[in-house]
């Protein structure tokens, strides 16, 4: 090859390689901009640039990450969990259909059955931190809770424009529920065919990653990682609507009897215990009847309000609630 020609070749990949190194450069600066990293609470004030919707998506999407126990600043660790709010609220809320969170800001503020006052809706996020979560409530006015808040109310104008056809086009089939007891048996055994291939055998769920600060792919379903006994989703019939509707993911066809006892066995299995759970619903009589922990309005006892049969407890309150003659 000529010298000239050399020299042409070599300047070619010189230029080559520059606009490389500046296209890497670019992609890594647009990545930092539009992926923020997890930052610290002094990083940002409330309403600021941090307290983004694109970072409240992120901290329901990837909580772990953001106020997990494995965080390196020990001020953001606000939970011993180590699911994501997404675990439940799949597609970060964004699925429609069970536990979706279109709607969830406009049903704030109201009155809570379980504390007896008015709840706001940053009054419910705490309150799925302290139990679904297994952690500790978020100030107010952290750019966390600002972000997530932001999120919602993001979430609840995308759902106004949406049509009341397709909304119902995304209802999950109702779920019934069985009129006995659940079978623990049968749900282990609906849990071992159906579950364990993503949830794992100990139903200790797919880690993300070996450094477990990424959280799940398929969350743990029992244990110290997983939601404590004070969750929604520790009440057999709540899991179950929720396993008929949505497990197993992308394929969800369990029927009413194996939806209502694998949640049955799910819920029987060891998990972090939540202190105060009796100064829950000072109305007894408006403690949901699958709640597995008294004191109650009733005679029924804890294993009956746990696994059932519930068309007894539901005939109490009925009756209950009828004027005297």
């Amino acid at each position: 090859m000529k010298p000239d020609s050399m020299r042409g070749m070599k300047l070619v990949m010189a230029l080559c390689a520059l606009v490389g190194l500046v296209t890497v450069a670019v992609t890594l600066a647009f990545g930092r901009a539009s992926v923020p990293a997890p930052r610290t609470a002094a990083a940002t004030s409330p309403g600021g640039p941090g307290a983004t919707e694109e970072y409240g998506k992120r901290l329901i999407a990837q909580t772990s990450e953001y106020l997990g126990p494995d965080v390196p600043n020990a001020s953001m660790r606000s939970m011993d969990s180590r699911l994501a709010c997404a675990s439940c609220h799949i597609g970060a809320g964004l699925e429609p259909g069970n536990l979706s969170l279109a709607t969830a800001f406009t049903r704030y503020p109201r009155i809570s059955p379980r504390s007896g006052g008015n709840e706001t809706i940053q009054d419910r996020i705490n309150g799925c931190m302290m139990r679904s979560m297994n952690g500790r409530a978020l100030a107010e006015d952290s750019p966390e809770m600002v972000a997530m808040v932001a999120y919602l109310r993001f979430l609840s104008s995308q759902d106004a424009e949406t049509g009341a056809a397709q909304k119902k086009a995304h209802e999950p089939a109702a779920f019934k529920t069985p009129n006995r007891a659940a079978h623990l048996k049968n749900g282990e055994q609906v849990f071992s065919q159906r579950c364990a291939a993503c949830h794992g055998a100990e139903g200790a769920g797919l880690a993300a990653a070996r450094d477990l600060i990424h959280g799940f792919v398929f969350p743990p379903l029992w244990g110290p990682n997983s939601f404590n006994d004070g969750a929604g989703m520790h009440r057999v019939l709540t899991a179950a609507k929720f396993v008929k509707a949505r497990m197993p993911l992308g394929n969800p066809d369990l029927n009413d009897d194996q939806a209502f006892d694998v949640a049955a066995y799910l819920n029987s299995r060891p998990r972090p215990h939540k202190e105060g759970l009796e100064q829950d619903f000072p109305d007894r009589a408006k403690k949901p009847i699958d709640t597995g922990y008294g004191p109650y309005a009733d005679p029924f006892s804890v294993e009956q309000h746990t696994f059932g049969p519930f068309a007894p407890i539901e005939a109490f309150y009925k009756n209950a609630q009828k004027p005297a003659k």
